[in-house]
């Protein structure tokens, strides 16, 4: 108990005098994570858009996928980017195994679906006048897009924000490609798996503090969003 006590009493420590370490793993966590979703919202988008607006053959067949997609196993993931990225693999020659960037193909891997999926089903639920009003006035495709997306943005919103808190708590897949090296591809997530194993827990404590947190703020952040889109839509 006293150890216990001990660890928790260091992890305040590191947190409140902002430990070199401790910001170092925070900010690499933050940019990884932060790239891959603005990767993952510019081409999921898009696509949410898409399949949400038009109807073409196969289009059942891509919302199904998605709606799959959303539960891809971290590890699984990891694994066949580690297949593309080795020596061996397609993509070998581009020595991208154990980087950051890796680590950012993985996570927007695993975020892209969670954005294309819950993006549709926003768009879907927009009242279908609004695109036939839209028409009418002789807008382009491009414009009644636009107005159908600023419709559901609060949907959307929350998309970001559910993918955003998926890839900030993936440890499975970035462990395999980033290889979890000190200084260079050591991330929130796989700093406490190392330091748990190692029974070192004052900087395991500390990051799952900050994780805490931020799964904390995400929370509310999604809790506000849903709220405002609730009350537009009762307006």
């Amino acid at each position: 108990m006293d150890s216990i006590l001990e660890g928790f009493r260091k992890a305040f420590f590191l947190i409140v005098h902002l430990d070199a370490e401790l910001l170092e793993i925070i900010l690499l966590s933050l940019k990884v994570s932060g790239i891959a979703l603005v990767i993952a919202t510019a081409s999921g988008l898009p696509v949410g858009t898409l399949i949400g607006l038009k109807k073409f053959p196969g289009r059942g067949l891509i919302i199904s996928l998605l709606n799959s997609f959303m539960g891809l196993p971290p590890v699984v993931v990891g694994l066949f980017v580690y297949l593309f990225l080795s020596r061996s693999g397609p993509l070998g020659f581009m020595g991208l195994l154990y980087s950051p960037s890796a680590m950012i193909v993985a996570q927007t891997i695993l975020a892209f679906p969670i954005v294309a999926a819950l993006s549709h089903s926003s768009i879907i639920k927009v009242d279908p006048l609004i695109k036939q009003a839209s028409l009418t006035l002789g807008a382009t495709s491009l414009q009644v897009s636009r107005t159908v997306m600023n419709e559901a943005r609060y949907g959307i919103m929350a998309a970001v924000i559910a993918a955003l808190g998926r890839v900030m708590a993936e440890v499975g897949a970035i462990l395999i490609v980033g290889g979890n090296i000190a200084g260079y591809t050591r991330v929130m997530t796989t700093t406490i798996a190392l330091e748990t194993d190692k029974g070192e827990f004052e900087l395991a404590i500390a990051l799952g503090i900050i994780l805490l947190i931020i799964s904390f703020l995400l929370n509310v952040a999604l809790y506000v969003i849903q709220k405002m889109g609730a009350l537009r839509t009762g307006q």
